[in-house]
């Protein structure tokens, strides 16, 4: 595979470090894997951060559809809750607090809107 041109949304080498024990490995048994999971990984934080649709992803990437496949199969397995929740634990430990916050706050609408609601709402009165 060709060598190709970082994006500003890759993973430099140490947030690789980071990711790859937490980033399913490939399954034994049957076809290798065309892709390494550090570009499956880049391609679809490529998405994510600039908004693109999948299928517009840069054709240095994996097909679009392998891509979102990958996002899609560790969605429905928890993996990206699990990424999140092991670097949100590191990071608590690297700045000294509890891995496990002990609470949390839940913001509710502060500005208030009309008592009307649904069609009247948002209708002109007749006249």
């Amino acid at each position: 595979m060709a060598k190709r041109q970082p994006y500003f949304t890759d993973l430099t080498d140490d947030e690789w470090q980071i990711l790859e024990p937490l980033v399913p490995a490939v399954k034994s048994g049957g076809r290798p894997s065309d892709h390494l999971r550090r570009e499956i990984v880049n391609a679809i934080l490529y998405a994510l951060r600039t908004g693109c649709q999948w299928r517009a992803l840069p054709h240095d990437f994996p097909a679009w559809k392998t891509v979102y496949t990958y996002f899609r199969n560790w969605r429905k397995d928890g993996t990206w809750k699990r990424l999140h929740d092991t670097l949100r634990k590191q990071l608590r430990r690297a700045v000294g607090r509890h891995p496990e916050p002990s609470a949390g706050i839940l913001d509710s609408q502060s500005a208030k809107t009309t008592e009307k609601g649904g069609r009247g709402a948002t209708m002109r009165a007749r006249k």
